[in-house]
């Protein structure tokens, strides 16, 4: 399998999944025309399409490449019915594409119908995990997005997180400000900062690296609850969570 990262619109990126004869897997194409000169110029042909959830710079292309490609098959949670979703899946679903299988979990809190899909080592998790932090709550809620986090992180090691947005230098420079004497959140900001200055792509992440550096998967952790202002160990373990969303809202 070959994985193509297809920068698009501002900071997006449109995954794709290629076997030996061509056949390509397209994930949240938020545009077409990029994902247009990538099939041309590589002689691909797209079987299917996946969508994690309705926001228009995750569906945006769909409509346009079903035109171009006619029997495109489409899949994506109920809230995509309306933007091109020919195939409607929910937690648990297991889907057949280019020989692999591609399990459906449901990971709200960026929107309430938000779902993820899982082949290893690839996780297409749109705009729920970024490397480095998590997708903003514009319908769900912290609790909704710590569970999501929570279903993700049962996922071995080596799964490669392919978020949807270039994300990473933002996080990194809140995780440094939050602890700022973490010495692998630093050497993470350093190097991040190295790559963007170039204008290179800082995914997919190594989950195991997530765990690392990214805050949002340490909320357990005493001194990042300190750090976050808590002086009392929280009742419930997403409140950690809710406060670190809070802070990077306002950072």
């Amino acid at each position: 399998m070959n994985l193509t990262s297809i920068p698009a619109l501002q900071d997006n990126y449109i995954w794709t999944l290629n076997d030996e004869q061509g056949n390509c897997l397209i994930v949240d194409p938020g545009e077409a025309q990029p994902v247009l000169e990538k099939v041309y110029a590589n002689g691909w042909h797209p079987v299917a399409i996946l969508l994690t959830h309705h926001h228009s710079d995750h569906v945006g292309g769909v409509k346009k490449l079903c035109e171009t490609f006619p029997g495109l098959v489409v899949y994506g949670p109920q809230e995509t019915q309306d933007k091109g979703a020919t195939h409607i899946v929910s937690e648990g679903d297991c889907i057949d594409i280019l020989g692999r299988e591609f399990c459906v979990i449901f990971t709200p809190g960026h929107t309430l119908g938000h779902v993820s899909y899982y082949s290893s080592p690839y996780l297409f998790c749109g705009d729920t995990m970024f490397s480095g932090g998590c997708g903003r709550l514009f319908e769900g809620t912290a609790e909704q997005m710590y569970e999501s986090f929570q279903k993700l992180n049962e996922l071995p090691d080596e799964t490669l997180v392919c978020c949807a947005h270039e994300y990473t230098l933002s996080n990194l420079k809140f995780a440094a400000a939050v602890l700022p004497h973490d010495p692998q959140i630093m050497a993470c900001y350093q190097q991040i900062k190295y790559l963007r200055a170039k204008n290179v792509i800082t995914l997919p992440t190594k989950l195991a690296h997530e765990r690392q550096i990214n805050l949002f998967l340490r909320t357990q952790e005493p001194d990042l609850q300190r750090a976050a202002g808590m002086n009392i160990p929280p009742a419930h373990a997403w409140e950690t969570f809710a406060v670190l969303r809070d802070k990077k809202d306002r950072f």
